[in-house]
């Protein structure tokens, strides 16, 4: 596809010496100003002259490639307006090329990322809270795909620590009164509330609990069973969720994985002369980083969650020999990740590994009439959230085309994508608000609009008895306001990709699709597509077609799944 900033970046090497001038280009914000700009403010130091004057004098040598319609000098600002031509075949040719494929690169190509995201505790519920980690890593890992790197999705399951020592005791205690084989979550959860409230009331209770827990980590026959009884019922539960959210792992090794891997991570501490006794306990200190200390064993000697994070950072260096292992969590684990990496520099990894651990932390999800908490009572499951919506949209498209075909399929689609679409809309850093009434409105700027949208191509294309070729299109036949502005933002797909991962924000997707979205609407609105003269209907058909492709493809990169009719 023809990178039209690099081929001005050429043009202008030729005519002042800067390696780097690429990376001085902008993109404006206002359209009147051209595709791409130089601002010469940043060469004026360097060639000692005023911006205006360096603009000019650039313009008055620089080479104009084909591709560049006009070149205007504004305010120190060298401008440069693309051919509308130009964008509409580089397009078409790509899209004929690539189809589905469109928007995708190599740019990763032998470079590892391993992504984890999601990581329900077992035996608790999978509620609304974990659905952001869910959603937001599952978008990540699709679209570092999409740009060729090689994803590896890991679900770091908490399956580990006192919590189990605490199920255990329960279990112990009243297991025959639960059928936790029938309803496992709901019945263990039942288990822990109990046992936690006996902690409260008796110290003992709560010495047995950590026992117990240290027990598993050393292997006792009995509490190793109940643990994978529990660990097993869960992600049985779990997988009914990850299947209607159509969301996939490479690995699901949780914090368990590496019970046996810790003792090293304690030895190369130890090593380093960074483990220090603190109140019986083993901690590394951090003042140096203005950070607490980093808690690696307890008092009992047993070990904790920093532990078996480290722990998990030494194999996966090893295993998938990573350029970047990026940890989704929610921004109350910042400081936790701080201490993590700092304390990683410590384990005698290469620099490459731990330059390569990124935090992507992402706000709460709140409920229209405020937080969500245990003890009030309103904390939803994700699992009934998923099937309400599914509910919910089937009553909207019932209303709205009572004879359509496969009527449930469409549902799950529209309310899973209204979900999804709903997570990924902002930046992940904000507080997401649910609203049933927003998330699922056909007219805003949600998922089931966007998904209209694409229907709305789908039915334009049915029209046709085949597609044209990309070389047969009279691209002059599109060159009112609202096709040119609809191609060149089709044509920035791959850059906004590029965007959100070097970003790790999905987000950046959303918008752009919204925009795609709009900009078919207007053109839809404003040029009749099937039409007497072929030249034209092919033109507009193609266009229409780009969009087809764009937008199922980019919706796909956020794991929202498009039905064709609605």
């Amino acid at each position: 596809m023809l990178d039209f900033k690099n081929i001005i970046a050429d043009k202008l090497k030729d005519v002042t010496d800067i390696e780097n001038i690429a990376e001085l280009i902008e993109i404006p914000t206002n359209k009147q100003m051209g595709d791409y700009s130089l601002p010469c403010f940043k060469l004026a130091k360097e060639m000692k002259k005023a911006p205006q004057m360096i603009a000019n004098e650039i313009k008055e040598k620089i080479e104009v490639p084909d591709v560049v319609e006009k070149i205007e000098v504004v305010n120190g600002y060298l401008n440069f307006y693309i051919a509308p031509k130009a964008y509409a075949k580089t397009v078409f040719e790509e899209i004929e090329n690539k189809k589905e494929n469109y928007g995708s690169s190599n740019i990763g190509e032998g470079k590892n990322i391993v992504i984890d995201y999601s990581s329900p505790n077992i035996a608790k519920p999978f509620h609304i809270g974990h659905l952001r980690s869910t959603v937001i890593g599952s978008a990540l890992y699709k679209i570092y795909k999409f740009l060729g790197y090689n994803a590896i999705g890991v679900n770091h399951l908490g399956d580990y620590g006192t919590q189990f020592g605490k199920l255990i005791e329960g279990y112990k205690r009243w297991g025959e009164e639960y059928d936790i084989d029938k309803n496992p979550i709901d019945e263990l959860t039942k288990i822990y509330i109990r046992i936690n409230d006996l902690c409260k009331q008796d110290e003992s209770v709560l010495e047995s609990c950590r026992n117990n827990f240290k027990k598993l980590e050393d292997g006792d026959e009995y509490c190793t069973k109940l643990w994978e009884k529990f660990r097993e019922l869960s992600l049985k539960e779990f997988q009914r969720i990850y299947d209607l959210l159509d969301v996939h792992f490479d690995s699901s090794n949780g914090e368990a994985f590496y019970s046996d891997k810790m003792g090293e991570v304690v030895e190369l501490l130890d090593k380093a002369g960074k483990l220090e006794e603190s109140e019986g306990a083993r901690v590394v200190k951090l003042e140096s980083e203005d950070m607490p200390p980093c808690l690696v064993e307890k008092t009992n000697g047993s070990t904790t969650y920093a532990t078996r994070d480290l722990a998990a950072i030494l194999y996966r260096a090893r295993t998938y020999d990573f350029d970047k292992d990026i940890y989704v969590t929610s921004y109350e684990q910042i400081l936790h990740f701080k201490q993590i990496f700092e304390v990683a520099k410590y384990l005698g990894l290469d620099e490459k590994y731990t330059k390569g651990l990124i935090h992507v932390p992402f706000g709460m999800v709140q409920l229209k009439n405020g937080k969500m908490s245990t003890r009030e009572g309103n904390i939803i499951k994700l699992e009934d959230l998923l099937n309400e919506a599914i509910s919910r949209a089937a009553k909207v498209i019932e209303e709205k085309n009572p004879n359509l075909e496969d009527k449930e399929e469409v549902a799950k689609k529209v309310g899973i994508g209204a979900v999804i679409f709903n997570d990924l809309y902002n930046s992940r850093i904000k507080d997401e608000i649910f609203d049933w009434d927003t998330m699922l409105n056909f007219n805003g700027e949600t998922g089931p609009y966007l998904q209209y949208m694409f229907v709305r191509t789908n039915s334009v294309l049915e029209k046709v008895s085949s597609l044209p070729s990309a070389h047969e299109i009279d691209i002059s036949a599109l060159e009112d306001e609202a096709s040119i502005s609809l191609i060149k933002t089709i044509y920035s797909f791959n850059d906004i990709v590029k965007q959100a991962a070097e970003k790790n924000e999905p987000y950046i997707i959303s918008r752009f699709l919204i925009e795609v979205a709009q900009k078919f609407s207007s053109f839809y609105n404003e040029n009749k597509i099937i039409c007497e003269e072929e030249k034209i209907q092919n033109a507009r058909v193609y266009l229409t077609y780009a969009v087809n492709i764009v937008l199922k493809t980019g919706a796909g990169l956020l794991g929202i799944k498009m039905p064709n009719k609605m």
